[in-house]
């Protein structure tokens, strides 16, 4: 078996900015492993948030032995993205040497479309009102907020789309008492979900805190072993592939955080179609999934994933799975 790993730039079609910072273009890995002249590939986002690089990732999975299995492979790799990018490829080429989806083989029901969240950048309240009035006819729009003079951008956004259910993610961007102080008013204005309102050090004063609108662990939640520390701070978790380390671990948190009830979002980073794609299986009768990387691209891979009124669809077998 062999395994490469590319960088790949896709540039996006404006610039994406949340409370950490703004970027122009997705840097990913993609992760292609070759075993009897049949190759599986996944998608990979490096986050600079949780210390990784495309280097360090890179260097993580050409640390492996060539033939390291999928069940090896958990061990062998911590959570993140460069585990994430070899398991998804791993699930891919095992997919197509049985001649089966993997869907089939990972025994989750055939998926279909879900209705997913799009993500209003980080900008004026001029422009956000823009953003949304533009974006008003999607049931779903996440916004992207994390500052302490966020009221005026939330209102800015509800006038801009009346009749959009709208869920907000603050990047860990708020104290304790802008929450506080913000929370009655998310709920006046139809908040469903707030993710991540304090940096994930800081989450303990979420105990006992009054919460009107759903709170949704992100950064403060990547695997199954999360989710002890969770308990009495957070409503919801948001599973994304890139945190968990792969499909194999995501399938397990999504039933052990259900199993404990909390509700669950599936979320991602800013990637190609190739990266939602595995996503779209554990995103089947979630709460909420935010899976509209591919929307904010200006290019894609050359086979994407389909969006339409139903939501996204899961892949092709030309591109995944």
């Amino acid at each position: 078996m062999t395994i490469t790993v590319t960088p790949d730039v896709f540039r996006l079609a404006q610039v994406f900015t949340i409370s950490r910072g703004s970027r122009t273009v997705a840097n990913v890995l993609t992760v292609r492993v070759i075993r009897g002249g049949i190759t599986g590939w996944g998608e990979c986002v490096p986050y600079a948030r949780y210390g990784e690089t495309l280097e360090s990732v890179t260097a993580q999975i050409q640390s492996l032995p060539a033939k390291i299995s999928r069940m090896e492979l958990q061990d062998a790799l911590p959570a993140g993205a460069a585990r994430n990018g070899l398991d998804c490829a791993l699930w891919d080429l095992e997919a197509k040497q049985a001649g089966m989806r993997v869907w089939q083989l990972a025994g989750l029901p055939r998926p279909g479309p879900e209705i997913t969240a799009y993500t209003l950048s980080l900008d004026t309240p001029e422009k956000m009102r823009a953003q949304a009035r533009k974006n008003g006819f999607r049931p779903l729009l996440k916004i992207k907020l994390g500052t302490p003079d966020d009221m005026a951008r939330l209102e800015a956004v509800r006038a801009g789309a009346p009749k959009s259910a709208i869920i907000v993610d603050a990047n860990e961007g708020w104290s304790a008492e802008i929450y506080t102080e913000l929370a009655p008013h998310l709920l006046r204005l139809g908040v469903r979900l707030v993710e991540q309102p304090l940096p994930a050090a800081a989450d303990a004063a979420l105990i006992g805190m009054n919460r009107p609108v759903a709170v949704c662990a992100d950064e403060s939640c990547h695997d199954c072993n999360s989710l002890p520390d969770l308990k009495g701070k957070y409503d919801m978790v948001n599973i994304k592939l890139d945190k968990t380390g792969g499909l194999t671990q995501a399938i397990k948190l999504k039933a052990r955080a259900e199993a404990a009830g909390y509700g669950v979002m599936v979320g991602c980073m800013v990637g190609s179609s190739l990266a939602m794609a595995p996503a779209t299986l554990i995103a089947q009768e979630v709460a909420y999934t935010d899976l509209d990387g591919p929307l904010l691209l200006a290019q894609d891979r050359e086979t994407s994933l389909k969006f339409d009124d139903a939501g996204v669809h899961p892949p092709s077998a030309k591109l995944w799975g």
